[in-house]
């Protein structure tokens, strides 16, 4: 088994996000904020939030049951189920007992596995959790499967447009398309209130928006330089952004990613990379005697390194814009689906390519990983799992919803978090076949979910497993 574990990474991917959103610059004009605040000054297009009928148990079936049927994955062989989420439905009982469902069915309950969370990281953390366990002696032969399921919903104010939903579920094993550079790893943890969720009664967290954005900065500089050392202890040379192909970032909104990479640009040119040029050099020499805490707050090296850095920006980090414009900041699955958008975009040419990470979750946790692209065969090349994902037509059929309806939606979810002995409306027409919606929560706050079916009859989540012909 030990020659069978090589290249352990991401073997297969898909991505499930809600066919409701609601448009940015609707959204501004509703708010009264100004022209571009949300467009221009967040970097956003659309986001994309759950209805009463949706939130991140169905979404997490919807995209498990998706991926085990459209890369034929037998339930049975599942080994290890990790969920990364901060979306919290209970205190006590993990979202992926949930998922079990699709399982017991199956007669696999020998899957081990819970939730992680810690604010946007938990995701990762999910995923280091089963590569970990495929590259170690526990590991049995079967695949590991990771979810990234949230629902990020703020409180009516300026946070409220950096809200989203989505899931992302991730087939792990060896001889992976894209696999771990393991070596290569930086992480930096510390202890701070940036923004947390405190009242548990609520689901909108506390948020110092401010102090975030700088402790995001300040993670990815440590990180970097971490994962640079690393590099160059086994590599013997230099590290620098022109040693990766794509960057990938967490993205609460884009004008943060722009403003990430182009502080990977000034780190380079504080350690006299070729990656910056001499011409380039020569306008950020000014900030050179910046501490780093004012570097963080100083807007002319902040749109300086941006401008000099934007040809580099448009090739490596573009093509991860996608879905984090179109549908929002969402939380655990933000980074994955960034990288979802680049496989999307370019699977053709990935093959050979370093994909470098940046995770961050709030409080904080931070890593920055790499990956090394290769084609592998059928059902696990490229441009399979492109074409499983299926994001441009997923985005093209979603429909758009008014701010004055988006904001009374708000407003029953907020009614209804925590709440027990309620029905839903069960209104699924926007829903495509094969979704998983909520029904009800009964007077012990037991959650009930079925799926939506062609023939409108619907199947409970476990039945699914049978009836798919994985028993």
């Amino acid at each position: 088994m030990d020659s069978q574990r090589k290249d352990v990474g991401i073997l297969a991917m898909d991505i499930y996000f809600p066919p409701t959103f609601v448009n940015q610059e609707s959204l501004e004009a509703y708010d009264g904020a100004s022209k571009g605040k949300y467009t221009i000054g967040l970097g956003q297009d659309c986001m994309g939030f759950c209805t009463e009928v949706e939130d991140v148990i169905s979404m997490g079936l919807t995209v498990v049951n998706s991926l085990l049927e459209k890369y034929q994955v037998d339930p049975k062989h599942i080994g290890r189920l990790e969920v990364g989420s901060e979306t919290v439905i209970d205190k006590s009982k993990s979202i992926k007992t949930f998922l079990m469902k699709i399982f017991e069915k199956s007669g696999n309950t020998d899957i081990e596995g819970v939730d992680s969370t810690n604010a946007c990281y938990g995701g990762t953390a999910a995923l280091f959790n089963c590569v970990n366990w495929v590259e170690s002696n526990c590991w049995d032969g079967r695949y590991g499967l990771v979810v990234c399921t949230d629902s990020a919903v703020y409180a009516e104010g300026p946070a409220r447009p950096t809200g989203g939903a989505a899931a992302i579920a991730m087939l792990i094993g060896p001889n992976a398309p894209i696999s771990f550079e393991s070596k290569y790893r930086g992480t930096h943890m510390s202890h701070v209130y940036d923004f947390y969720k405190p009242d548990l009664a609520s689901e909108y967290p506390v948020v110092d928006g401010k102090l975030s954005q700088t402790c995001y900065l300040m993670a990815l500089d440590l990180c970097y330089d971490r994962y640079c050392s690393k590099f160059e202890k086994f590599e013997g040379k230099q590290f620098s952004i022109s040693d990766a192909d794509y960057f990938v970032f967490h993205s609460p909104y884009n004008k943060l990613v722009q403003k990430s990479f182009a502080r990977l640009y000034f780190n380079d040119f504080m350690r006299h990379c070729s990656s910056v040029d001499k011409a380039a050099s020569e306008e950020l020499e000014p900030f050179s005697k910046l501490s780093l805490d004012e570097s963080y707050q100083n807007r002319d090296l902040e749109k300086a390194s941006q401008v000099l850095a934007k040809s580099l920006y448009d090739i490596k980090v573009r093509p991860s814009n996608l879905v984090p414009k179109q549908v929002g900041n969402m939380y655990t699955a933000s980074l994955y689906a960034a990288l979802a958008s680049v496989v999307h975009d370019k699977n053709i040419t990935l093959d050979g390519q370093r994909v470098m990470m940046f995770s961050y979750g709030s409080g904080l946790t931070s890593t920055m990983f790499s990956f090394k692209v290769k084609n592998v065969q059928h059902p696990f090349s490229l441009s399979n799992i492109a074409s499983i994902m299926n994001i441009d037509e997923k985005l093209e059929r979603r429909s758009k919803i008014s701010p004055e309806n988006f904001v009374e939606n708000m407003k029953l979810m907020e009614h209804r978090y925590g709440a027990k002995n309620f029905e839903t409306s069960k209104e699924t027409s926007l829903l495509s076949f094969g979704t998983f919606y909520l029904t009800h929560v009964d007077s012990k706050y037991r959650r009930f979910y079925v799926k939506k079916t062609e023939d409108n009859s619907t199947i409970d989540p476990g039945e699914e497993a049978l009836q798919n012909g994985h028993s």
